[in-house]
């Protein structure tokens, strides 16, 4: 009877394991699934850009599954805005506290897929408080 339950258990646990990692390459790196109306361009001939984060793309480990490499950061300001819920809205003497990456174009690619660019996000350039010019992706 235990043996039997164990069985059962492994194999949902299982199951689970296999749901979560078909839905993690549906979303992240299948062909499938995304078909932004027009593609972001991304400079081939610039090797690195900066893009300012301050939601889910702040945690080490996503950042690292959606690259495929750890990327390191530095903590960075934008003024002129006010973080709302899943986004950035302008507003007069507000800042959101965030953090920069310095990417690949391959690295802005996967960016762009996991923000969905085109479909729920649109990627623009900001400027923050130390004078630099960033990406930054904001809800459409």
């Amino acid at each position: 009877m235990v043996l039997r339950l164990l069985k059962g258990l492994l194999l949902v646990m299982f199951l689970t394991l296999a749901a979560g990692a078909g839905c993690f390459w549906y979303t992240f790196m299948s062909p499938y699934g995304y078909h932004p109306a027009e593609p972001a361009v991304i400079d081939q001939r610039v090797e690195q850009q900066d893009v300012f984060v301050y939601g889910t793309l702040r945690n080490d480990l996503l950042r690292w599954v959606i690259m495929g490499t750890p990327i390191g950061t530095r903590s960075a300001t934008l003024t002129g805005y006010r973080r709302h819920d899943l986004d950035i809205r302008p507003e007069t003497g507000a800042k959101v506290e965030g953090e920069v990456l310095t990417v690949t174009p391959e690295a802005l690619q996967a960016l762009d897929r996991y923000e969905r660019l085109g479909v729920r996000y649109e990627r623009e350039s900001v400027k923050l408080a130390d004078g630099s010019i960033v990406w930054v992706y904001r809800r459409i």
